[in-house]
């Protein structure tokens, strides 16, 4: 039985739905909706609300380990966890103050540390879950080492709700570096990734890279962001040179990339693309790398199936992340072969088996 009133409300509004013959429509602070499908569905549509469940569970600053409910806003946590010189390693973007930590787990987007730290499933140590029934299931823990059965809380970031409503989740916290420093290279994107690679072999305590080419020609700027101790990142910057940025410029510089507030990310249609680390360039117009070249950014009118064939030739997917009026019709994510799709209508079929939450918001296979 669910002893929380606020909780056992929730559990009630979707078996109320879920008997109706209604399908759920799960919202939090709304910053994110326009990632994935639309939510569409034959039957009456029923929003879940779920900002109003909020509030940090338990936060222990020297387990390095904070569980909070899905609704709270990631500002709230990032405040509290920065009083005591800790943060959210893998730097969710931020779209504004009504961003919730449910969101954030649920479309399981990174920022520029991802390269260095890993994403967000790499962070998430337990979740609890609401299911059609409205009854709460709990997964994983509260602890970083935690091998009882299937990892289930992994396997909901990035699932956009489809197979349940995020109640609760546990991340793993880090420490804030004691330094980090920001170099400049004046470079083309070719040779931009040529370096990215070679960095690659060596120990630097590189934290992020992103290039991004001039307002006219091939030029281009790659910024490189180093982190750790003090000792460590000087002798990294002793070791790759460059051009020093000033602290505020690269704070925010980085800002502007995480949260996504960049000129560049006004553009639309916005194509997300990862590739493997040794892909060469696309030469497909306006473009931003991150990740050491693994995460590219492109801009502009471009033909999905033969965008999509050519990434999918180098290894890798191109996802539309923000479209425009000439978009309307192509699929958001990068078309799943065949037996990964089958695994994933078995995984809703388990979760979902009435398919009530989110109906098409991941595939418009369900």
């Amino acid at each position: 039985m669910v002893k929380d009133p606020a909780l056992r409300q929730l559990g009630e509004q979707i078996a109320t739905a879920r008997d109706a013959g209604h399908s759920v429509q799960i919202r939090g602070g709304g910053t994110r909706m326009f990632y994935g499908e639309p939510v569409t569905s034959d039957a009456p549509l029923s929003v879940l609300d779920m900002s109003g469940w909020r509030g940090i569970v338990d936060y222990e600053p020297s387990e390095l380990v904070l569980t909070a409910r899905a609704g709270t806003p990631l500002d709230e946590i990032e405040n509290l966890l920065a009083c005591h010189g800790q943060m959210l390693a893998f730097e969710p973007p931020r779209f504004g103050a009504a961003d919730t930590l449910g969101g954030c787990v649920a479309t399981g987007l990174s920022g520029p540390r991802r390269m260095a730290v890993g994403g967000v499933a790499d962070f998430v140590l337990g979740t609890r879950l609401l299911n059609a029934a409205g009854e709460v299931l709990r997964f994983g823990g509260t602890v970083m080492k935690n091998v009882a059965g299937y990892d289930v809380s992994r396997l909901l970031v990035g699932s956009l709700g489809v197979l349940g409503v995020l109640a609760e989740v546990s991340l793993k916290i880090m420490p804030v570096p004691r330094c980090e420093a920001t170099r400049m290279f004046p470079l083309d994107e070719a040779a931009a990734l040529q370096q990215c690679l070679a960095w690659r072999s060596l120990p630097l305590p590189i934290s992020a890279t992103a290039w991004m080419p001039e307002a006219q020609g091939t030029r281009g700027c790659l910024w490189v962001r180093l982190s750790g101790s003090e000792s460590a990142v000087r002798q990294g910057l002793d070791r790759i040179g460059g051009e020093s940025a000033a602290e505020h410029d690269a704070v925010a510089f980085w800002s502007s990339l995480r949260d996504q507030t960049h000129v560049f990310f006004r553009q639309r249609p916005l194509w997300r693309i990862v590739l493997p680390p040794r892909a060469p360039t696309l030469d497909l117009g306006s473009s931003l790398h991150e990740w050491g070249g693994s995460l590219r950014w492109l801009a502009g009118p471009q033909d999905a199936a033969t965008l999509r064939a050519d990434v999918r030739a180098i290894g890798g997917s191109a996802c539309l992340y923000r479209r425009d009026e000439t978009m309307a019709r192509v699929a958001t994510f990068h078309p799943m072969p065949p037996a990964l799709l089958r695994i994933q209508q078995r995984l809703k079929q388990q979760f979902d088996p009435t398919g009530v939450f989110n109906p098409h918001r991941l595939t418009q296979a369900f």
